[in-house]
This record gives structure tokens, sequence and C-alpha cells, in this order.
């Protein structure tokens, strides 16, 4: 029977890098710089919870808790808010303590709703563990979802007919998040890609890829400096610049709101000279851009596809402008060696650029590469998701065995993280910064638009 519960809506997150291979730890692997990049990480709050926040009805609450690992204490803390629904959010790697967490909710008949990409991949095995699971954008179903839970309770797969229109985006509830100590929060400007990345879920599982309009953006970066003064920013974009969009009237919206801020792009940025400008003077600070395989071409790049001298030559011209980049390299792709790896450890050791992220590939679910990999019955069936961390192996690489491309691994890591390759890194970083003084100097004249 169901009981009368608050209008409340108690939102978890899962949050945090996670790393099982405790020899790469030692050899402080990075991404970059692990230590660092752990606790970034780990300080962004979950956007997507934030953002059904601020679609909540006035007569509805809400509350906001953040875990690595769940402790019982947090059931009982919930359990006095007297929720309706639990909303919960959680990656591939973190998956399994969300299920655990779910399940001990279940048991102090606290339901519970969860959502994200790994829910949108696999949401019949979501739900054994949650009560309802959403596919997809959440936007479209959240309204039915309160009233359901309102009403006597969630139950099953919610998924809307259609992707959310981030026209009707609202300012997502940053305030919930800056009660917890933070400097840094995350501001989408687009959803999905309009490229298909053999090894990436994120570009169609949530629909056709569509951009936030600028003055929107402007609303939140505004509700976001009303509740900290100076907040570090990370677009959650899969490709910033890759749209049609007017870009110079999104640098122009980052600008004025004088923000220091961290994104992906594609190297094709590092090709238009005006706009390598504009995204220097509108508070860029660090792009991300995917150099991936140097042995194995993914499917789905398209434009993107380019042979390595021009790619890198568009990277330095990037930190030419004073903007570090944040090269990331997959291991373990069709073709990979140990002495592929040998030679991706040298280019990294000759390269120039400010940091460098290297990760295993890695078949998400939902993604064609998984789909690929399972066909050929390459997948690892004794590693579940606890192993989809980026670091660890969870396929047979197709010219190398498991233990070999595992060895191959740490011994990179043992080269390309070691303490001289990382003052190395930084001093780098230190001369790109130094160039965006001056190029921030001229910041005291807004961009103008055409």
């Amino acid at each position: 029977m169901y009981r009368t519960r608050n209008r409340h809506v108690s939102f978890v997150s899962f949050v945090g890098l996670r790393v099982r291979e405790q020899e790469l730890l030692a050899l402080g692997i990075s991404l970059p710089g692990l230590g660092n990049r752990r606790a970034a990480v780990a300080e962004l709050p979950a956007l997507g919870l934030l953002t059904l926040a601020a679609l909540m009805p006035p007569e509805w609450t809400c509350s906001y808790h953040e875990v690595d690992k769940w402790e019982e204490a947090l059931i009982d803390q919930i359990a006095e808010e007297q929720p309706c629904l639990v909303a919960v959010s959680a990656l591939t790697a973190s998956i399994k303590e969300a299920y655990s967490f779910c399940n001990a909710l279940r048991a102090r008949g606290l339901p519970s709703v969860i959502g994200g990409l790994h829910a949108t991949a696999c949401a019949s095995e979501a739900t054994t563990h949650a009560d309802a699971a959403v596919v997809g954008d959440g936007e479209p179903v959240w309204s039915r979802l309160l009233d359901d839970a309102s009403t006597g309770g969630v139950h099953g797969i919610y998924q809307g007919d259609r992707p959310f229109d981030l026209n009707d985006s609202r300012p997502p509830r940053f305030d919930l998040a800056a009660a917890l100590p933070r400097s840094r929060f995350t501001i989408q400007t687009q959803r999905g890609c309009p490229f298909a990345c053999e090894f990436c879920a994120a570009s169609r599982m949530l629909g056709a890829f569509r951009e936030k309009p600028a003055r929107l953006l402007r609303n939140e970066l505004a509700a976001l400096k009303d509740v900290v003064t100076r907040p570090v920013v990370e677009l959650a974009d899969d490709n910033t610049f890759a749209g049609l969009r007017n870009q110079r009237e999104l640098l122009a919206a980052l600008a004025d709101a004088n923000v220091r801020y961290f994104t992906e792009s594609d190297w094709r940025i590092g090709e238009k000279t005006e706009l390598l400008r504009d995204l220097a003077a509108s508070g860029c600070v660090q792009l991300l851009v995917g150099v991936e395989s140097l042995v194995h071409a993914y499917r789905g790049f398209g434009d993107k596809q380019a042979d390595l001298g021009r790619l890198m030559a568009a990277l330095y011209a990037i930190q030419d402008q004073g903007i570090a980049v944040c090269g990331c390299f997959v291991l373990g792709a069709d073709g990979e060696t140990a002495a592929s790896v040998m030679s991706l450890v040298q280019f990294l050791v000759d390269c120039r650029l400010a940091d460098v992220q290297v990760t295993l590939q890695t078949p998400f679910p939902g993604s064609p590469l998984r789909k690929r990999l399972a066909k050929a019955g390459r997948i690892l069936a004794d590693r579940d998701w606890d192993y989809y961390t980026l670091f660890d192996v969870t396929f047979v690489p197709d010219s190398m065995s498991v233990p070999e491309l595992e060895s191959s691994y740490r011994e990179l890591a043992g080269v390309v993280y070691s303490e001289a390759e990382n003052r190395r890194r930084m001093s780098i970083r230190r001369r790109v910064w130094e160039k965006a003084h001056n190029v921030r100097e001229r910041r005291s004249v807004p961009l103008e638009l055409p």
C-alpha cells in the first residue's frame, strides 16, 4: 500500500573518478595529474540532477547529496526527508555502487529512479535495482515522474517521445551544489555531437545533436555567478565548436561573464585563426582534444579525420594563443602492439602538448564499439561494470593478449606520468598561460558581434 510522503525529491549523485588498478595509482597516472584531476572530477556537481531540480513545481522541495560510496547514514538522512522519490545519477564505473544504494532504498520502502547514459543503455538492468529508469533526456518525462511519485509510485521505464528542445532550457539549480564546498561547476551549451565516433555512446543515445542559444547560456552564467562569485567552469559538451551556430555569440557570452573555463573540441578549431583569438579572449584556459589512436582510424570521425602532422600543427596553434591543450589518446585499439605502445611513449615524450591523457579503449554500453566487439566475442565476461574506469582492460585486443596490454599500459604510465614528465608539461603549461596574459588584455573591450 502506498504511504503518503512529502512532495520532496532527494537527488543523489555518485561522483568521482575510479581507478581499480593500484599499480597505476602508485605510478601516478593522471587525467591529467590523477590526484588533481580526481579531486576536480569529484568536485563537479551532477548537472543532470541540478537541471531537473530547476523544473520542480513551486510546491515541491528537494535536497541534493553527493557520494563516492554510500553509507547507512545517508539512507537514514534521506528517510528523515520522507521523499516520494529519490533520483539517482551514476556513470558506468559507479553504477554497481548506485545499484546497491537503490537496493537499500527499496528495503526501506523508499522509491528510486535512476538516469544517465548507463541507465539509458541498460534500462532493464537498472530497473532490477531501482523502481524506475529514465531512457534518454530526463526533462520530457520529469513531470510525469513527479505525478506518479506523488500519487502512487514510479515503476518501469520512462522515455520521452522526442528529445528535449534546448530552447526550453532553464538555468540549473546551482544553489543546491553551491551549498557544498566547491569552486568548479559545469554548464552545458549542447547535447550530443554531430560526429558518431565508434567508441562514443553520448553522441547518439540522448537523441540528435542540439545546441543551446547563447541568450540562454547568458542566463545560466548569470545564475551561476549569483551563487558563486568566481566559479571555474567546465563546459559539459562533447565537442563545443563542432556545430553551425554563431560561435562568436557563444564566446561573447562567456567573455561577458568573466569566467575561466575548460572545454572539449576537435582539432579543427586550431585552423580557424580568428575564432581561435576570440576563444582565448573569452576566458578559455584549456581545451581537451581527442587525438585518439595512432594505429587505428575509428569509424564515425567524419571531418575530424586528418593526418597526424596537420592535427598536431593545429594543436600547437591553439597553444600559441595561450590555451593549454590536453591531448587525449586511446590505447588498445585494433592494431595496437607492444611496439606501437612504445612508439606512442616516444611521441608523448617528444611532443609539446601542455598535458596528455592516455586511457584504455573502453567499450561502454550503448556504443557501436561495444556492439562490434560483443559480436566478435571480444568482451571480457568476467569483468563487470566496476572495470569500466578507462584504466582497466575490458576486452580482448586483436594483436596482443590481455596481460600484454595491461603490462604495456603500466609501462607507458611509468614513463609518461613520471615526475620528470609531469614537470616538463607543467613548464609548458606555464609558458602557454604566460602568452594568455597579453591575449586576455583585450577582454577590456567586449567581443564585437558581426
